[in-house]
């Protein structure tokens, strides 16, 4: 016994050892790095720039008769006298009611363009609540730290600071050799428009026979993570793919009357046992190939503890994918979600519901459909009597290649301004953007908005006070130049 004890201690320390000098080696892999122009960004410019696109007050509606159209009309025009040498430079066209096309030409046609997707119009600032903002929603406001307005995150910031990139390659007399475009939709926040002015977009380059090598729209960010003990560093997360979409309706048909004459159980009853069925039921967890990726350049950026413990991880990923189900903003990575949104039961307070129901909102993960959402609810709602209407139905994109070059030129930018401080990762977007319409026309639809701001400050996105600081404008410019320059130029 003394010497299987003998054994096993000797074993356990040479185990533990080599764990130590593997989470020791377990570090970054060397990117390669752009060398980054020492271009002075002028700051200001940017500032005055967005403030006055923020001062069009570009609202799309679900009803294009109700959108104020002499807004965009106002913002197109205030592009033009912006951007001089864009509008000289570039061949502009609307798409649709006011989508925007515009092509710097390359050196050699023969080369599939790259493009920068955004889009021109914002949401609403929310009736009875503008008094909340610091400063006039309206008016692009800055105070030194900070600029206010509706569209200063989502996303005249990154529609402009692409611009202010662009206009200062032409400055410099920069030609790219592959064709530029700069594609920005006029209705990305209404998703259920009939009418889209990215997909309007996307439909005029397909039918010229056009396919882009690469597009980069809105999507992932960088974030500066700083956890004592655990990992300082910042964390490019590059989105590779987004999650899809769909709505269901689910009605009861159930047994009215009179609320005097009340049931043991009403429909309503019946509704809340399909709701909780429904939370009970969630769709298995799976682990897509880009998290393994994600998960190790994360790993590698931490202190040598975390890398002790996550340099074996392919043995603990059953484990991590399970914790990860626990965490909602960690299980969207893993899974489709699904949350019910809306509850109606009858018109008046004494009758009893006939037609109760309730509305699911769904995000499919790559891998189940929309009509694998559809079979999954019925499967689990437990009363025969029902009926079933989905709309606003997207599938979950295909996901893209992080070997691409487009993909690639952003480790390099991002290597090159942040050298040894950066982690590049793969990422999934959970909302929805414009890059689901250029599927067709491209394989590398790449989704990354270089702006470092922090978790608290984005969820002003569509909130009070919107507003975006002004220290993250300078990297965000040289990052659109420098990203244009590599993307742009011959393979």
């Amino acid at each position: 016994m003394k010497k299987l004890t003998a054994v096993l201690g000797t074993g356990l320390t040479a185990l533990a050892g080599s764990s130590v000098i593997r989470a020791w080696n377990y570090k970054p892999i060397p990117m390669e790095k752009a060398d980054i122009e020492d271009y002075p960004v002028d700051v200001d410019k940017v500032l005055k720039h967005l403030a006055g696109a923020i001062q069009c007050k570009t609202i799309s509606t679900e009803d294009d008769l109700t959108t104020d159209w002499s807004e965009f009309d106002k913002f197109h025009d205030f592009l033009d006298d912006a951007f001089p040498l864009i509008a000289k430079n570039c061949e502009k066209e609307i798409a649709g009611k006011a989508s925007l096309i515009y092509r710097w030409p390359g050196k050699d046609p023969a080369l599939e363009p790259m493009a920068f997707l955004s889009h021109q119009d914002v949401v609403p600032v929310a009736e009875g609540t503008e008094q909340d903002w610091d400063y006039d929603p309206w008016e692009g406001h800055c105070d030194g730290t900070y600029l206010y307005g509706r569209g200063a995150l989502d996303m005249k910031n990154h529609l402009i600071c692409v611009m202010e990139a662009v206009e200062s390659l032409m400055e410099q007399g920069f030609q790219p050799d592959r064709d530029v475009y700069l594609l920005f939709g006029h209705n990305e926040e209404m998703i259920s428009a009939t009418c889209n002015g990215a997909q309007e977009i996307a439909d005029t380059l397909k039918a010229r026979g056009i396919r882009l090598d690469s597009t980069l729209d809105e999507g992932g960010a960088v974030l500066k993570v700083q956890v004592p003990l655990v990992i300082d560093t910042r964390l490019s997360a590059i989105g590779i793919g987004e999650k899809g979409q769909v709505n269901m309706k689910i009605t009861l048909n159930t047994k009215g009357g009179h609320s005097s004459v009340a049931p043991f159980h009403s429909g309503m009853n019946d509704l809340a046992d399909t709701i909780k069925d429904l939370e009970k039921h969630q769709f298995e967890s799976r682990w897509l190939p880009f998290m393994s990726e994600l998960v190790d350049r994360v790993a590698r950026y931490g202190s040598l503890p975390v890398r002790a413990i996550l340099v074996n991880f392919p043995v603990l990923r059953p484990l991590v994918q399970f914790v990860m189900t626990k965490i909602p903003e960690a299980a969207s990575l893993v899974r489709t979600v699904y949350s019910v949104t809306m509850a109606e039961g009858s018109m008046q307070p004494n009758v009893l519901p006939q037609r109760p129901s309730i509305t699911v909102n769904f995000r499919p993960l790559k891998g189940d459909s929309i009509d694998d959402c559809e079979r999954h609810v019925r499967e689990i709602i437990r009363y025969p009597d029902f009926e079933l209407e989905r709309w606003n139905e997207k599938e979950a994109t295909e996901l893209c290649s992080t070997s691409s070059r487009a993909y690639k030129a952003i480790e390099q930018v991002q290597a090159g301004m942040y050298p040894g401080h950066v982690a590049v990762i793969p990422y999934l977007v959970m909302g929805g953007t414009d890059s689901w319409h250029y599927a067709d026309i491209c394989d590398n639809c790449l989704r990354y908005a270089p702006f470092n701001v922090s978790p608290a400050l984005l969820k002003t996105t569509h909130g009070t006070n919107e507003r975006i600081p002004v220290d993250c404008i300078q990297d965000a410019v040289i990052f659109f130049r420098e990203y244009c320059k590599l993307v742009s130029a011959r393979d």
